[in-house]
């Protein structure tokens, strides 16, 4: 099968889900025509294998697919009694999805500010906000690598706090030996194509060792039902069906070796673009980086995207707005310079092209057109 190469996607785009496509058609094909021929396309033995393939994976005992990682937060703090009149702490530098799950949840985003080296959720700083409504706390492993956990949990036991892993961006992301999701009362992950394990459309699921919290997030994800047409929860629809599960069974055998793949791209970005204007990342120990985003930092950071694109390489920014400052939150009363690590982050960040399926080639004429930038004169 020959598939067409978009007109509008860069020379050097940003993510192509179609490379990996090529590679894996045939075992997809064949998993998408196994589920039309069962006859079983929701919640069946599909969306079972991978819920329980995926959350052996991540060292949990319960996986609960649903339709996309802000239902999978949604859907764990509503497992975990979390809603109205409580407060979540979380960061601003983050996706929308997060604080869009936790007001869907029925409670109130608390924001506290990032670490200057990883732009991850400070620990201190969670604990100067912890209030008598505080309920729960959302670390975000932001670009792949996992936040302080052990501070974070002992901050939570301390307060009798559940802890909700934004996994979102951490497939296979391990701290000191424990793979994210599985730390925390419950991990949520999404499969949105662009993540390191991608579906075909959205996706999420909840990993988690409470078999409460399991228990109750199987009933939410389906309106609430005990059995058929009886809710004992104020439920949703919300889903994982079965050809996104057979798909995902298809791509996880090989998440290890595309994590690898990505980190050995991130050292090769990390030599080639040495002694330049740029923060680039680092890895504490005791930490393995599954590089969702290879992100830079740079005070020229808007003409740097603008170069590259007029080179034919694709660049983004994750996220260019911090939350607080966001018309849809405005009513949580933040102002400017309430986070200023965020904030200033958020002016200086940009995503590089990194996929398993990037060739050395590719990245070595994204590192030539950076050099190229600074040397005519950022």
């Amino acid at each position: 099968m020959t598939v067409p190469k978009r007109p509008d996607v860069p020379r050097i785009p940003f993510f192509d889900y179609l490379r990996q496509y090529r590679e894996l058609s045939a075992q997809l094909d064949a998993a998408i025509a196994r589920v039309l021929r069962s006859g079983r396309l929701v919640l069946d033995r599909e969306v079972r294998s991978f819920e329980e393939e995926f959350a052996g994976y991540c060292g949990a005992t319960h996986g609960i697919g649903v339709n996309s990682g802000t239902d999978a937060i949604q859907v764990a703090l509503r497992a975990a009694g979390i809603g109205e009149g409580d407060e979540v702490i979380t960061v601003p530098n983050t996706s929308v999805g997060t604080i869009s799950a936790i007001c869907s949840a029925g409670a109130r985003p608390v924001f506290t500010d990032v670490l200057e080296g990883n732009l991850l959720i400070d620990p201190d700083g969670i604990a100067a906000k912890i209030g008598p409504r505080t309920k729960a706390v959302i670390p975000v492993h932001l670009f792949g690598q996992a936040a302080e956990m052990d501070p974070i949990m002992a901050i939570a036991e301390r307060h009798d706090l559940t802890v909700i892993e934004d996994s979102a961006q951490s497939h296979g992301a391990e701290y000191h030996g424990r793979k994210t999701g599985s730390i925390g009362h419950a991990g949520c992950f999404s499969f949105y194509p662009t993540k390191n394990l991608g579906g075909f459309g959205d996706g999420g699921i909840i990993v988690t060792s409470d078999p409460g919290i399991a228990s109750r997030a199987r009933s939410i994800r389906t309106y609430g039902w005990e059995r058929r047409d009886l809710s004992v929860y104020a439920g949703i629809n919300s889903r994982l069906d079965e050809l996104q599960a057979a798909l995902l069974r298809v791509k996880l055998p090989l998440l290890d070796d595309w994590n690898q793949r990505r980190y050995e791209h991130a050292m090769q970005y990390k030599q080639l673009l040495a002694g330049l204007p740029l923060t680039l990342p680092t890895i504490p120990p005791g930490m393995l980086h599954v590089f969702h985003l290879f992100v830079v930092r740079t005070q020229w950071r808007d003409d740097l995207m603008t170069y590259l694109a007029g080179r034919g390489i694709g660049s983004l920014i994750h996220y260019p707005i911090p939350l607080h400052l966001q018309g849809a939150y405005a009513h949580l009363g933040y102002t400017e310079g309430a986070f200023p690590v965020s904030e200033r982050a958020q002016k200086e960040i940009l995503s590089l092209p990194l996929y398993p399926e990037l060739t050395r080639v590719e990245l070595e004429e994204v590192c030539s057109a950076i050099r190229s930038f600074f040397l005519t004169g950022a």
